[in-house]
């Protein structure tokens, strides 16, 4: 079993999660087995009630854990699905310690940060590596940060007890280029590594990131400095796509690099899978354009899991898609629909609360009557229903009770089991859960089964009391949850591809292998276009 470390000096949001998943994926091509992990130094349990302002979106997990959007990336760039063992916060460390302390399994102890807070961290370690090769431990935050600290600590203990052949330490950290002097700077690099070493860390690689080429002498000078082999002092700059990562670092040899310091024999993989994703990133056939109309977007971070598997649908069909982000209080002003015109496909994303709900609405008519492909998520497909009941079947008020309790008809309703929940964190429907598809629906044809499974987020449904007049009315039911009977899909047949789900897709979709739904609707979006314009190559 071989362990990895990945902290991050500084400044913060350097990618030192892309670099733990772009890691994993080389590591995968030489035939290990890899698992990636988080832990976050803030004391909330876990990003579940947080502000999507404050720390982006929440990636769920198949068994229903509420995580940071760096596990998104772990499962996006490598094979393994990751449970709630492979993400913990200071949140979870102290709730614990705290339960242990109160059911005396200290024995009368003085609990302490050393031992008892970083016993907890290095167990979490123990119990998120088992059955793979290597697990890759990503520290959120930056180094000299005081919440920080018991992580670190853990850290350096635990690598005392495995041994130094069995784990390596790797510091992302910044080189900034400085216009005044016209060169790049290496003493925040100097500093940050410094404080590891105060804590007892002695970084193996560093993975320098700058927006000018790390040349021999700078390399040097921080190799001198920071105690690391010039072979180690990796240099990482911008990528146009993220999906460009692996191959930046294989060309710097940090795989090699990897490998040699863990006394492995793995070769080189004949063929780089990476090759063939970033051609049909940076050299497509076709373009479309689509609007993601939400209420967080001004925050790139948001909806990163949607973004990402638009891109993945795009590599599918060999289609550049240019997203339009779209604020959904912007099409409720006067003439903002206009903003809708010349849009080859509409999304709209999961989101809670009413703020924009009205031009989400009013976006999924246009999509409706226009008869451009139509794509809800989870709110996306509550929003879908409240709007056909309203226009097509003359339900007058019809709403959501998120948005209006006491709504004359209430078509989207607070699941039973939610209705006498107080607690917020990590209390709604949550996880992978069964759907049964209808055959020969658009769902049905994409996904190719005639069962799936799908990741859930959320409190309201589709009020069962309204299915039978939503069917009269040509709504079709395509995907039901077969042990509750609650909607999970629904679509449109006299449209191209008008399609809502329950569920989040986005969660389980990955470079190589695009979310079935997420392709069929770029697919509809491309075909939808007229003409379907070709484009030019990138130069390389």
């Amino acid at each position: 079993m071989k362990y990895i470390f990945v902290t991050g000096g500084v400044v913060s949001s350097l990618g030192k999660g892309l670099t733990a998943a772009a890691l994993g994926a080389l590591l995968e091509l030489r035939g290990l087995t890899v698992r990636i992990q988080k832990f976050d130094p803030y004391l909330n349990v876990d990003p579940g009630t947080m502000s999507p302002f404050q720390h982006g979106e929440v990636y769920v997990l198949e068994d229903g854990a509420e995580t940071d959007l760096d596990l998104g990336h772990y499962e996006r760039f490598t094979s393994g699905k990751l449970s709630k063992l492979n993400s913990l916060s200071s949140g979870q460390v102290y709730e614990n310690v705290i339960a242990k302390e109160r059911r005396g399994v200290y024995l009368g102890k003085t609990v302490q940060v050393i031992p008892h807070v970083t016993n907890e961290i290095k167990e979490r370690i123990y119990a998120g590596g088992k059955d793979v090769d290597v697990l890759i431990t990503e520290i959120g935050g930056t180094t000299g940060d005081i919440e920080g600290l018991p992580f670190l600590e853990a850290m350096r203990q635990f690598a005392l007890e495995v041994g130094q052949n069995d784990c390596i330490f790797i510091h992302v950290t910044l080189v900034p280029y400085l216009k005044a002097a016209g060169e790049l700077k290496t003493k925040p690099t100097q500093q940050s590594v410094a404080k590891l070493r105060e804590i007892g860390i002695q970084p193996d690689i560093l993975v320098c990131r700058c927006d000018h080429p790390l040349e021999a002498g700078l390399r040097d000078k921080i190799s001198m400095f920071c105690n690391v082999p010039v072979k180690a002092v990796i240099e990482c700059g911008d990528v146009d796509s993220i999906y460009e990562l692996p191959l930046a670092l294989q060309k710097e040899r940090m795989d090699d690099l990897v490998i040699d310091l863990f006394g492995l024999k793995n070769p080189a993989p004949s063929k780089n899978i990476w090759d063939e994703i970033v051609r049909r990133v940076k050299n497509p056939a076709h373009e479309v354009k689509i609007g993601v109309v939400g209420k967080y977007i001004e925050l790139q971070d948001a909806y990163k899991s949607v973004y990402e598997s638009i891109t993945h649908a795009g590599i599918a069909n060999n289609t550049r898609v240019n997203i339009v982000r779209i604020d959904a209080e912007d099409l409720e002003k006067k003439n903002g629909l206009s903003i809708l015109k010349g849009l080859d496909g509409i999304l709209v994303p999961g989101g809670f609360g009413d703020r924009g709900t009205e031009g989400k609405i009013a976006a999924a008519k246009y999509a409706r009557e226009n008869k451009i492909p139509y794509y809800g998520l989870c709110l996306g497909l509550q929003i879908a229903v409240i709007e056909y009941c309203r226009n097509v079947l003359k339900l007058q008020g019809a709403n959501s009770t998120e948005f209006d309790a006491n709504a004359p008809h209430p078509v989207i309703n607070m699941m039973e089991e939610q209705k006498n929940i107080i607690d917020k964190g990590a209390t709604m429907r949550l996880g992978s859960y069964e759907c049964a598809l209808a055959p020969s629906t658009l769902a049905a044809k994409a996904y190719k089964a005639s069962s799936i499974r799908e990741r859930h987020r959320h409190r309201f449904e589709v009020n069962n009391a309204y299915v039978g007049q939503l069917q009269r009315g040509g709504l079709v039911i395509s995907g039901i949850n077969p042990r509750r009977n609650l909607v999970e899909i629904v679509e449109l047949k006299d449209h191209p591809w008008f399609l809502a789900v329950q569920f989040h897709p986005e969660f389980q979709s990955k470079p190589n292998k695009a979310h079935p739904l997420f392709a069929a609707f770029i697919a509809a979006a491309l075909k939808n276009k007229k003409p379907a314009k070709k484009i030019a190559k990138a130069k390389k």
